[in-house]
């Protein structure tokens, strides 16, 4: 298969997976400390770069702070709007190690920044600075999700250009350790039972959100997905496309396996059809008012 669209199975990288997580998690609690609280958390999630996972500019006092990880050269990247420039390698590490090594590289940097150091979204979590379980790093892994997520991230854009009401930016978020894109009917949702702080933020409005998702959490295999909130009744049993994609009683989304795409005569046509296919039929239920929310032309 095409190496935009290279192998990606959950088995092969697990352990690799879970310890990028986690290394996404403490770069990504420094965008969440330092970043201005957005609608949505949109302040918090990561961003698909050229090289890799990117923090893009994070202020600090008059400037700025950029953290990449680089999956080229396999290094983690500091860059200062005042010229001041560090990279530590992305090697096989604890994240108890990788999490003391990014802090001092922060106070090399004269950044003060405070996070919380205890990881989110996760059945069991470890501390950052007790968390010697997780220690692996195969850098041709990392570096075929990434290439997985700039492929997904492109069609994303496009598929995100057609809708011209309020819509997120594609982004990665590091709780979850997913790609997604959201669209909003804006109209207020009503407040989710049981919803924390997180939640009631992220699911103030109607919302119909697409993503990738590379099978972490027990799922055990890398997916597209789409699911609304809330979700109108029906939806799981609306047609969609491509045949082999389905909705996930459990999970409360539609599903399209990962590998599934990869089977299709052309990727992109294949996803574009998931995405589209998955959106309308929430939006048609949930009556959205889709001329006024898509692009016509």
């Amino acid at each position: 298969m095409s190496e935009l669209w290279p192998e990606l199975r959950w088995e092969d990288w697990a352990a690799t997976a879970e310890t990028l997580h986690m290394w996404t998690q403490i770069v990504g609690k420094t965008r969440l400390a330092l970043h201005p609280l957005q609608a949505h958390w949109w302040n918090v999630p990561l961003y698909v770069s050229g090289r890799g996972l990117s923090t893009a500019a994070m202020p600090y006092g008059s400037e700025f702070l950029e953290v990449e990880f680089n999956f080229i050269s396999h290094a983690l990247r500091f860059r200062t709007s005042a010229g001041a420039t560090m990279e530590t390698p992305l090697r096989a590490q604890s994240v108890a190690g990788f999490y003391e090594e990014y802090k001092r590289t922060l106070a090399a940097l004269g950044v003060p920044v405070s996070i919380w150091g205890m990881p989110v979204e996760l059945s069991k979590p470890i501390p950052f600075a007790e968390d010697t379980v997780h220690c692996t790093y195969d850098p041709e892994a990392a570096r075929r999700f990434w290439r997985v997520l700039m492929s997904a991230d492109q069609v994303f854009q496009r598929f995100s250009a057609k809708f011209v009401g309020k819509v997120s930016p594609v982004h990665f978020f590091w709780g979850s350790f997913d790609l997604a894109v959201t669209r909003f009917s804006g109209r207020p949702a009503p407040e989710r039972e049981g919803a924390d702080a997180i939640t009631r933020e992220a699911y103030s409005q109607e919302v119909i959100s697409a993503g990738f998702w590379p099978g972490n959490g027990g799922y055990g295999k890398a997916a597209f997905y789409c699911y609304a909130a809330p979700a109108p009744k029906g939806l799981s049993n609306a047609k969609i496309e491509p045949a082999e994609a389905k909705y996930d009683e459990g999970l409360g989304e539609f599903i399209y396996l990962y590998e599934e795409m990869r089977k299709s005569a052309s990727q992109e046509v294949a996803l574009m059809a998931f995405l589209e296919s998955t959106y309308a039929a929430g939006a048609t239920l949930a009556g959205w008012d889709r001329k006024a929310l898509e692009r016509q032309s």
